[in-house]
């Protein structure tokens, strides 16, 4: 590995860069693959003999770097704890969020600019089909050709963004499998593999968080406290916390209450209580915050997921 080396005392010109053999951690350490590294004023003390040390010696005590055991770039000895270990996957989730929202900005362009000559369609994937397909027709005069050429332009944009978003589909799935703890969190309702790999990237210690109830908070899914005088008030959730955690889970949970009105939802009488008195979407946010707490504990004791009683009879 390379290493900035002082082989002098004459000040910063004494510092080279330098071969050195990769050493493994040692117990209660952790070898992290520095990205960039910066000189502080000990460091540059040090390169004047201030301390004297033995030569050649190693410098750069403050460094921004990766410790990442899927791609075998660093390594954790024994003991070691509160490593981050998803830097690298959770640039991978903010990467397709962003795409993601491209691909929607795109659509709600096209359909806009369509509406402008009296061209709809209706929501969802076959109406932006549609649209493509009245786009690439030369022969539908309702669209001039200045305007079909700028949502031509639009259209293969679009077709790049949605392979691009493919392709991190397929590498967040190879690291999930890959991932003993995203693959135990799969196994929880209204958790896929987005979730999962989401989850355990952008959480570097869970047992930070004193309680399930705490992790929520910082997702933002619990609701607001107006108490006063012994008398409970619970207001809108805080939205204070993780956005795009907080919208996976209120997806997930979205998912559960979809499959469990297909299905039937006497097997969850949690689920059916609540739906009896609240609306969807309020039953959503809810839930998510039931799942957001299972999360945390699977996390926190390293169980898998267990079924409840009522669901296992």
């Amino acid at each position: 590995m390379r290493a900035l080396e002082l082989v002098g005392f004459e000040g910063p010109a004494s510092l080279q860069l330098g071969e050195r053999p990769e050493q493994p951690p040692s117990p209660h350490e952790v070898r992290v693959r520095l990205r960039n590294m910066a000189l502080n004023h000990l460091d540059v003390f040090i390169t004047r003999g201030l301390p004297k040390r033995p030569l050649p010696a190693i410098l750069g005590s403050d460094g921004a770097g990766v410790v990442d055991l899927l791609d075998q770039i660093a390594e954790v000895g024994i003991g070691a704890c509160k490593v981050h270990i998803g830097a690298a996957q959770e640039v991978l989730h903010r990467t397709r969020h962003l795409f993601i929202r491209q691909q929607t900005a795109v659509i709600n362009a096209m359909r806009g600019h369509l509406a402008e000559f009296g061209i709809v369609a209706p929501v969802g994937r076959h109406g932006v089909e549609e649209l493509l397909n009245v786009v690439a027709d030369p022969n539908d005069k309702r669209v001039p050709e200045i305007a079909r050429a700028c949502l031509s332009a639009f259209g293969a944009q679009l077709c790049r963004i949605k392979e691009q978003i493919l392709e991190f589909d397929r590498l967040i799935r190879a690291w999930h499998r890959s991932n003993e703890m995203s693959m135990r969190l799969d196994e929880a309702p209204g958790v896929g593999p987005v979730l999962a790999t989401a989850v355990v990237a952008t959480v570097a210690d869970p047992k930070s968080f004193r309680s399930g109830r705490n992790f929520s908070a910082w997702i933002g899914i619990v609701p607001k406290q107006h108490s006063s005088g012994g008398k409970n008030r619970l207001g809108n959730i805080s939205k204070q916390g993780d956005r795009y955690l907080r919208g996976l889970f209120v997806t997930g949970a979205l998912a559960v209450i979809r499959y469990a009105k297909i299905h039937g939802t006497k097997h969850r009488p949690w689920l059916t209580a609540l739906l009896a008195r609240r609306p969807t979407k309020v039953a959503a946010i809810a839930l998510a915050n039931k799942i957001a707490r299972m999360v945390w504990a699977m996390m926190v004791k390293g169980e898998r997921y267990k079924e409840p009683v009522a669901l296992a009879a």
